[in-house]
């Protein structure tokens, strides 16, 4: 007899999944709760129902491109000498070069893996970036009092796919304008309303310390950066040659610096880039875990919809051109709420932009780009409205943190 393989697509495996964590989840508490109960029924009534793994503070983060946005809150917490546990998706976080006393890491793996552990944890209060709560595999533990959502870039807090904040508690906001979408969909969807912090963000503080840091560079030459987002709609996926090609002919220094989540999805297009301009002196690649080495040595910066504009744009003053500023819309939150995203908006105000007729002489186009004042106050202004409390997000966010879960203390 022949057995044939079976074949499960990934939506029903991930349905699955949800299924069987759900019943092992469901079986962990039941398990849990009979066995205090037992221990209070045989002690007489004298045990406690103390949950000896529970924690205070936990904070996930699922990957170690992640580590400038918590390090700033771990750095608090350490300064004040309160315990938290740091879960991490890799080994190779940067949290294990710290010399932590309070901050307790603990590497717990990528995907299904993780979320396994995370969804029987017991915690006070919870801080990630990873939107999807309770939505795919991640969901909320019955033993976790508080989940808080930290973003990690300065953009619409609706650019997430469907339902991303929908079931946290709280959302940490880089700006009072992330506000305005997230009550939009609670509305429209008949949520609770969570609470709304603005704390600044974490991850460009760290990015401007860093960088002022940075020695000029000696004997430099005019730099143009390329740094797109990722995906069909995308700049290197969408033009690729057309404009690598005569930017490389101009003579201009080149640096690429393709999204992360390019070298996972779209591997065979940048392999094919690389082969192609493996020869050009004046082309290179930058695949650095920070980007402020490239930012800090363009002049100029080429992207699409990316959210590095912003941090170009914040960090260095300096102007931007965008070739490609459309995506479709669909998959994601912002859909919900009817208009174009602040991201998108902003950019049509701060930056300048370029149609796929100029890349033949982006050259000249480059040379006649000027940065007027009126560029330079709308980036000012744009700024000062998407990373407030410049400096303070470490310490605006432990409060949060702390305060939270003395409040739910408290009431309980």
């Amino acid at each position: 007899m022949m057995f044939l393989p079976l074949y499960i697509d990934p939506g029903t495996g991930s349905m699955l999944f949800s299924i069987l964590i759900g019943a092992i989840t469901t079986l962990f508490f039941l398990g849990k709760a009979l066995v205090i109960k037992l221990k209070v029924v045989f002690s007489g009534g004298k045990v406690s129902a103390q949950d000896k793994s529970y924690k205070k503070y936990v904070i996930y983060s699922e990957d170690k491109r992640y580590w400038t946005v918590f390090k700033p809150v771990l750095d608090e917490f350490e300064k004040r000498k309160i315990e938290i546990t740091y879960y991490t998706g890799t080994d190779q976080d940067p949290v294990y070069n710290e010399k932590y006393e309070f901050v307790h890491a603990e590497t717990i793996g990528e995907g299904n893996k993780a979320f396994a552990k995370l969804n029987m944890l017991s915690a006070g209060i919870v801080l990630m970036t990873t939107p999807g709560l309770q939505v795919y595999q991640l969901k909320r533990s019955k033993n976790v009092k508080h989940y808080s959502h930290i973003f990690h870039s300065c953009t619409d807090s609706t650019m997430y796919r469907l339902f991303g904040l929908d079931y946290f508690d709280s959302v940490l906001m880089t700006g009072d304008y992330q506000a305005d979408d997230i009550r939009l969909l609670e509305k429209q969807r008949d949520l609770p309303a969570k609470e709304l912090v603005t704390v600044g963000c974490t991850y460009l503080d760290v990015l401007k310390e860093k960088m002022a840091s940075i020695p000029e560079e000696e004997n430099h030459e005019f730099t143009v950066l390329v740094s797109p987002s990722w995906g069909k709609s995308a700049l290197l996926g969408l033009y690729g040659e057309k404009l690598l090609d005569p930017l490389v002919k101009s003579g201009m220094k080149v640096i690429v610096r393709p999204h992360p989540q390019s070298r996972i999805s779209e591997k065979e297009m940048l392999d094919r880039l690389h082969e192609r301009y493996k020869d050009a002196k004046n082309l290179s690649w930058d695949n650095e875990r920070d980007n402020i080495y490239s930012l800090k040595k363009a002049d100029l910066m080429i992207s699409d919809f990316s959210g590095i504009v912003y941090d170009y744009t914040f960090l260095c003053d300096k102007p931007v051109m965008y070739a490609n500023a459309e995506m479709d819309l669909l998959p994601y939150d912002i859909y919900d709420t009817g208009h174009e995203p602040w991201a998108v908006t902003t950019l049509h105000e701060i930056g300048i932009p370029i149609k796929e007729e100029d890349f033949a002489n982006i050259a000249d186009v480059i040379k006649n780009a000027s940065d007027s004042p009126k560029l330079a106050a709308k980036r000012a202004h744009y700024k000062a409205e998407a990373w407030q409390h410049i400096g303070e997000a470490g310490k605006l966010t432990a409060d949060y943190m702390i305060n939270t879960l003395k409040k739910i203390e408290a009431a309980k």
